[in-house]
């Protein structure tokens, strides 16, 4: 009977330590996002495009011999078949491998832009709220201002001076986009550079950087994580609309924004140039917004599990 007893109560306290042992944030976060099936497949369906992007060219040369530049104007734009299931553009080219090349492409500049701008914005933010002052108040009207300008143009502007390179085009993006990350970041570091653990920081003697980079920014992951996500769209669609204008990606190398710019000016007759871009440009976007929206309530402490 007290072998039973005994038991039990080892049972019960094993049960009480896994119970503490679970309640940690990301813990908690990943059983919230676990049980969100459109966040979950959204992040299936961008893994499974991430490969397709990165080995389906290849594949498809290796296999069929498709090349994203090599032109073959004989055969011209042919619509979809098994020999091309996404038909091919008017200089004979596979649109299979060049939707997929541009994705890649496209996705390389938004995710890039996006980590420049959560940098930039991360330093900026934390730097700002955690002097506050003068300090605050003078790099937060900087922000203001720049907020209170079109942000495209600002772009434009920048892919004007610094050229129409890729490297210079997501560095563009990320240097203007970080105004949100930014406020976010700030809002944060009010609340945390006056809790305890901060404060004994300040009596041990470590500096502002180590206080800051140390203690503060890596308490802001949450937000920051989630304001990243939901700024990779918006970076791929601001770079589809610079290659629309010619001042994006530059040809020959493909991406969606150019690829959608080459289908709208044949779309009456070769419809398949334009559909099949956009479609997996809108599918990319659907899903990296949901997956946004997935983590933002995973990370959510208020959120029941």
């Amino acid at each position: 009977m007290k072998s039973l007893q005994q038991e039990t109560v080892a049972g019960t306290k094993s049960d009480e330590i896994d119970l503490i042992a679970g309640t940690s944030l990301w813990h908690d976060a990943w059983k919230r996002l676990r049980k969100n099936n459109m966040a979950l497949s959204s992040g299936v369906i961008m893994v499974c495009l991430g490969v397709a992007c990165l080995c389906g060219p290849a594949l498809l040369g290796i296999m069929w011999g498709y090349d994203a530049h090599t032109q073959n104007l004989a055969y011209g734009p042919q619509p979809p078949s098994l020999q091309h299931p996404f038909g091919t553009d008017f200089y004979g080219r596979d649109l299979l491998v060049r939707v997929l090349t541009g994705a890649r492409v496209s996705l390389s500049v938004g995710v890039l832009a996006a980590l420049v701008a959560a940098s930039i914005g991360t330093i900026y933010g934390a730097v700002s709220s955690y002097n506050g002052g003068l300090v605050d108040s003078f790099m937060m009207r900087i922000v203001d201002i720049l907020y209170a300008l079109p942000y495209m143009f600002l772009v434009i502007i920048l892919v004007t001076i610094l050229g129409k390179s890729l490297l210079l085009l997501f560095l563009a993006l990320g240097a203007v986009g970080w105004l949100l990350t930014a406020r976010v970041v700030r809002g944060q570091v009010m609340s945390l550079k006056e809790q305890d653990f901060i404060l004994a920081a300040r009596s041990l003697g470590t500096t502002s950087r180590g206080i800051i980079f140390r203690h503060l920014i890596p308490n802001t992951l949450g937000p920051v994580i989630v304001t990243f996500t939901l700024t990779v769209p918006s970076m791929i669609l601001q770079e589809a609309f610079l290659s629309f204008l010619g001042l994006g990606v530059q040809p020959p190398q493909p991406s969606l924004g150019s690829l959608i710019n080459d289908g709208a000016n044949q779309m009456l007759v070769f419809w398949w140039t334009l559909v099949f871009p956009g479609g997996i440009m809108a599918i990319m976007l659907f899903a990296l917004n949901f997956l946004g929206d997935g983590i933002r309530d995973a990370l959510d402490p208020r959120m029941k599990i």
